[in-house]
């Protein structure tokens, strides 16, 4: 594709905008306390709350993906985007405002308090490789090879050029920094994402679409639905809408609840009510990517059909700017992805710096000096930085097949972490020893399902292809399992210390007197019905 000079320059002015936004927000170069670098001083309102969580999920994949997504098989994955909106709020009614109430600064911290040191343990080790890997390494591959695609630029470039700027103001400017800066990215996301989907409807009638029914008639039957069948998923694609209802929530447990890249915002609010609406208003923005990054796919598919075929799905995206875009508005546009790759990236970084100074250094030595303390959490944040970029350059030149083993793995280990979590928040019998038996057995579960459902010689996975049993169940069924040992152990070893068991969901704060139409409940409510509305809409259309 080629870029003009006005949107080179656009882009150019983006990067070096936003990364002196983020050493502002963050205080510049000033010493901060470790409240501060790691938690923000606990200064977030719920608008910044909310607009950096969305802007940490959405990354260029999703962006890129969601359009070629839109293309071949409709509004199918919207169901992702949507399920995910009974988590916030979930997360804003119960979870966010219980860490916040209990002074939690890490999930892998509350673990520890909640059943014991292995637990926390266990959660710090895979929340950094989670981190490192998947929510770093894998969307800076990605983001690489965008700005391939769109610049011309050499991998290796690429991804120094991101990863310099991200790395500059998350080291100096800590979790404030990440999360302006993120907020002024979530705009930015949406904002490029609407400007192609309004040029795209602009289009529709110089291809002669003048009517809702000639666009559907266009498109291939069931495109519109979110909610498919076996026999629909035969002919459009998709995951059966029973697969993602059981399997959805035993990863958005994990995903929303127990990341510590996403959960660290809420961590961060000034106060509990806006650790309880930030979350809500993520909910709110996660209605947007079926009508503004999933719809242009279906667009492209009525516009350019021919074209991308030709060229390959995987150019929806970048033949939707070219072709919709005047020069300026394709700079917005493509500095969007940028930011989607940049919010992505800062989020992992201070959540890997926050990991390992209060859940590994201050851990083993609990009065290491609050400066000190700091200083560690920067330097760590350059060293991930650093592997990240190794492991993303590895990555691309195996030609993505690492990325699919390391997403494999982090996958089959959400249901233990899902089953632990839920049942110790729910259930003040949940032990320690449980959590401890329902770790080692789900990593046992994951590598043991990872291993059978890998890809053989002829390219056929044996419990996905051979056993009927796809991805989504799979995560239930090990969940489910999990669940049962963890109950069974819970059971047959010493009920948990009182302390322990005060860690666990209490009903009494939620039935207080609702004093405003502004309380979370109502609010939690009225986003329920706002996602239901909208859904049946778009169901009865399709």
């Amino acid at each position: 594709m080629n870029i003009s000079i006005i949107d080179l320059s656009i882009i150019a002015l983006y990067l070096v905008g936003i990364t002196i936004i983020g050493i502002w927000a963050g205080g510049g170069f000033k010493k901060q306390t470790s409240n501060n670098y790691f938690l923000a001083g606990r200064s977030l309102g719920w608008g910044v709350v909310g607009a950096s969580l969305f802007a940490s999920n959405i990354s260029t994949v999703h962006i890129v993906g969601f359009a070629e997504s839109g293309f071949t098989s409709g509004l199918s994955d919207g169901i992702f985007e949507w399920m995910a909106i009974p988590c916030l709020v979930f997360l804003g009614v119960f979870i966010a405002p219980f860490y916040f109430r209990n002074n939690v600064q890490t999930i892998p911290q509350y673990f520890e308090r909640r059943f014991d040191g292995a637990s926390r343990t266990f959660m710090v080790i895979f929340a950094i490789l989670t981190a490192l890997l998947i929510h770093i390494g894998i969307s800076l591959y990605a983001g690489a090879t965008i700005m391939k695609e769109f610049f011309g630029l050499d991998q290796l470039w690429g991804v120094l050029l991101i990863s310099f700027l991200t790395a500059l103001y998350t080291i100096v400017g800590g979790l404030k920094a990440v999360a302006v800066t993120e907020s002024i990215q979530s705009v930015m996301l949406l904002g490029g994402s609407i400007l192609i989907t309004l040029f795209g409807i602009a289009m529709l009638p110089e291809a002669g679409i003048t009517s809702f029914e000639l666009f559907r008639s266009e498109i291939k039957p069931g495109s519109l639905s979110m909610l498919r069948s076996d026999a629909t998923v035969a002919q459009t694609g998709g995951i059966p809408w029973y697969a993602v209802f059981l399997g959805y929530p035993v990863l958005g447990i994990w995903y929303w609840f127990t990341d510590q890249t996403i959960v660290q915002r809420a961590l961060g609010s000034r106060s509990e009510n806006d650790a309880r609406i930030g979350p809500m208003f993520t909910a709110v923005l996660k209605l947007a990517p079926v009508f503004f990054m999933l719809l242009p796919g279906l667009l492209a598919y009525v516009l350019f059909r021919d074209e991308i075929n030709a060229a390959g799905t995987g150019q929806t995206f970048s033949i939707l700017v070219a072709k919709l875009l005047p020069v300026g508005l394709a700079g917005l546009v493509i500095a969007s992805l940028l930011a989607a790759l940049m919010s992505s990236v800062a989020a992992a970084l201070n959540s890997s710096s926050t990991l390992v100074s209060m859940d590994i250094v201050k851990r083993m030595n609990p009065s290491i000096d609050d400066d000190k303390l700091v200083w560690i959490g920067k330097v760590t944040t350059f060293l991930v930085m650093v592997i990240a970029i190794l492991f993303s350059l590895v990555a691309g030149a195996k030609g993505g097949s690492i990325i699919t083993i390391v997403n494999s793995i982090g996958s089959s280990i959400a249901p233990s972490i899902s089953a632990v979590f839920i049942l110790g928040y729910f259930w003040k019998r949940g032990t320690k020893e449980a959590a401890k038996v329902t770790f080692g057995v789900g990593l046992v579960l994951g590598v043991l399902m990872f291993v059978l459902d890998f890809p053989n010689a002829a390219g056929v996975k044996l419990i996905t292809d051979t056993w009927g049993i796809i991805f989504m169940m799979q995560a239930w069924w090990g969940f489910v399992f999990c669940c049962a040992v963890f109950v069974v152990v819970s059971y047959l070893t010493p009920a948990p210390t009182a302390e322990q068991q005060a860690l666990s969901f209490t009903a009494k704060a939620y039935f207080d007197k609702i004093k405003s139409i502004a309380d979370y409940r109502i609010i939690g409510i009225g986003v329920m019905v706002l996602l239901i509305v909208l859904w049946a809409a778009i169901e009865l259309i399709a």
